[in-house]
């Protein structure tokens, strides 16, 4: 058991260590409370096997490069966190409650986040953004996360899920698949060979008017025109057909290679604080004053304990 003396020792230490665990948790009521959002994403699929072509050239409009190895699911984390998807975020304007302090009042709030981070120009905004916003992914998982942590829940939340709608727009609509590159050269070729053939057709009937028996012809001038004419006719309806079926083909291939979203988790609004830790903060001040002021007290002690045990190694 403990005497009076040790007991002693221990009164000045833990009344200091009272002291600032009380001072610790006054000023921890003075930061503001922050709130996390995430959102989750499962490995993507494709329903083709084009459908890498897909982020991959979205990804290199963005300046991104994508591994032909990798699956499409990596390139997510760059075009989430490419500078498209932040100074998206940026000029977007959000609807949010926020308290300055956790004893304050709840104040409604409608501005950009741009607003919301005091940013004086959009690089400094994307610099001041990567502090409260990112996207990661587990190498072991392939699960993607979206992180969002402000000092209002619905603005965690709002920017969590705007991150998720800006992908699915980037995705379905500002892509250029490889189906949807060859769909659109096959179109514009369709339409020169159609216009070359509706020619020939026409050069060709004209030319049947006045030599409809070309092939019995005396004149080997008419037969070699007809035959050359006649050629050409067969070799432009065969190409328009061939066209036509490649068209149908990269049409088909353009839906195949549309990635698929999925979605697990589109963001949750957050009840529970993510920080600050006032508990934590109010121990740690606790104990790390007990023991400097019991040190201080007992220097000569501790010294001297020290250099015995220095002496006997």
């Amino acid at each position: 058991m403990l005497g009076l003396k040790s007991v002693q020792e221990f009164k000045r230490p833990l009344w200091f260590g009272l002291a600032t665990a009380v001072l610790t948790a006054g000023i921890t009521l003075l930061l503001p409370n922050y709130y996390r959002s995430e959102a989750h994403l499962l490995p993507t699929e494709t329903r083709g096997m084009g459908g890498m072509g897909q982020l991959a050239a979205a990804a290199a409009a963005l300046g991104v490069g994508i591994p032909s190895h990798e699956g499409a699911d990596d390139s997510y984390v760059d075009i989430l966190n490419s500078r498209w998807v932040r100074e998206s975020l940026l000029s977007t304007e959000f609807e949010f409650g926020v308290k300055a302090w956790p004893l304050g009042s709840r104040r409604p709030r409608k501005e950009t986040l741009a607003q919301y981070l005091h940013s004086k120009n959009p690089d400094r905004g994307i610099l001041d953004l990567a502090a409260l916003y990112s996207a990661s992914r587990d190498m072991k998982t392939k699960l993607l996360t979206i992180h969002a942590e402000t000092k209002s829940p619905e603005l965690s939340q709002q920017i969590v899920q705007q991150a998720t709608s800006l992908l699915e727009i980037f995705i379905l609509t500002k892509e250029r698949t490889r189906g949807g590159d060859k769909a659109r050269f096959t179109k514009e070729r369709l339409e020169e060979v159609k216009n070359d053939y509706a020619k020939t057709e026409e050069e060709f009937r004209r030319f049947l008017e006045v030599n409809r028996n070309y092939r019995e012809s005396t004149d080997p001038s008419v037969r070699l025109r007809g035959s050359r004419i006649e050629g050409d006719f067969t070799l432009k309806r065969e190409l328009v057909a061939s066209l036509s079926l490649s068209r149908e083909q990269a049409l088909i291939d353009e839906k195949n290679d549309m990635p698929i979203l999925n979605l697990l988790d589109r963001g949750n609004l957050p009840y529970e604080k993510s920080r600050p830790a006032r508990s934590m903060y109010v121990l740690l001040a606790f104990f790390l004053t007990v023991a400097g002021v019991w040190l201080m007290d007992n220097r000569k002690k501790v010294w001297s304990f020290l250099e015995s045990q220095a002496e006997g190694s």
